[in-house]
């Protein structure tokens, strides 16, 4: 995006690390830093709780849902009082919206089923929907199982798999919805760029793997063995509806709306993806879009 000749703000609670991302970047702890006169054609929301970093306790469930909805309601506010509202703005929420679906296969425009995570989604999505008041086009992109080793599970995953130690989740027959990290940011972009882009997209790969395949993939991929299960029910003991949620069951989703706008993959396979993320990630590819000339990125 800065190559070409965007400019970038980036709202975050740690101002040191986005500095030392080396880039141009416009950096700011509060959205009351924005002047009510500044040009704004993008927002990117990815601010919220991590779901996956602590047990879902009463608390834990709020802060959870507090944390994305109150996001939305500051960008609601500088909306109001931005002289010119933003055309488009990009919310990150997840494939938890649908609920456990088994083996159904799920696109955007497949119902819910109730659960922790499809409360959060929902509640997230609804609060997006309020910025339609201001005529931009709002994107909601569900995102799938990221594959990338700075955080998330797969990172969680590497120390068990490098010690030889990893194997399938549960049964391992749980459907997995991943996607490469650059597919990510590159169909942020693609969302930013299409203007017939709207309402929910599914940010997953094509080719969804049940949680066994994706254990054979990471072993191969760090030549290691990949025989060890994990067994179900100490992990319903130790973590309830997180391990239920997010470890033992899964989701079969397919991206229609980013193919259908013309949208296409780096990694289509999980073993492309791997292979890109592990030892070292790739280098993200060039961008394909049209100008927007000022974007804010939020990131709490």
């Amino acid at each position: 995006m800065l190559a070409n000749g965007h400019v970038i703000t980036v709202l975050t609670r740690n101002p040191e690390a986005a500095a030392r991302l080396g880039t141009p970047l416009k950096i700011i702890t509060s959205l009351d830093e924005i002047r009510d006169d500044a040009p704004v054609d993008a927002i990117i929301n990815l601010a919220g709780e991590p779901l996956a970093n602590g047990l879902w306790t009463k608390r834990k469930r709020a802060k959870i849902i507090t944390s994305r909805t109150q996001m939305l309601q500051d960008i609601h506010k500088l909306c109001t009082r931005l002289y010119v509202p933003p055309k488009t703005i990009v919310i990150a929420s997840a494939i938890g919206w649908y609920g456990l679906r088994g083996d159904e296969k799920l696109t955007e425009q497949s119902p819910a089923r109730p659960c922790f995570t499809h409360d959060v989604c929902s509640a997230l999505e609804a609060e997006a929907d309020k910025l339609k008041a201001f005529k931009c086009r709002v994107v909601k992109l569900r995102i799938g199982l990221v594959l990338g080793t700075e955080g998330g599970m797969l990172a969680n995953l590497l120390v068990p798999f490098e010690y030889g130690l990893g194997g399938p989740i549960g049964s391992g027959e749980q459907w997995m919805s991943w996607i490469d990290l650059d597919d990510v940011i590159r169909l942020i972009i693609h969302a930013l760029a299409t203007d017939k882009l709207e309402g929910p997209v599914n940010a997953v790969a094509p080719n969804p793997v049940k949680n066994a395949g994706l254990a054979k993939a990471l072993g191969s991929a760090l030549q290691r063995p990949a025989l060890i299960p994990m067994p179900a029910k100490p992990l319903e003991f130790a973590l309830g509806d997180f391990a239920r949620e997010l470890l033992l069951a899964g989701q079969r989703i397919l991206p229609e709306k980013a193919l259908s706008t013309g949208f296409t993959f780096n990694a289509e396979t999980i073993e492309e993806a791997l292979a890109a993320s592990l030892p070292v990630q790739k280098a993200a590819p060039e961008p394909r879009s049209r100008p927007v000339h000022n974007n804010i990125i939020c990131e709490k």
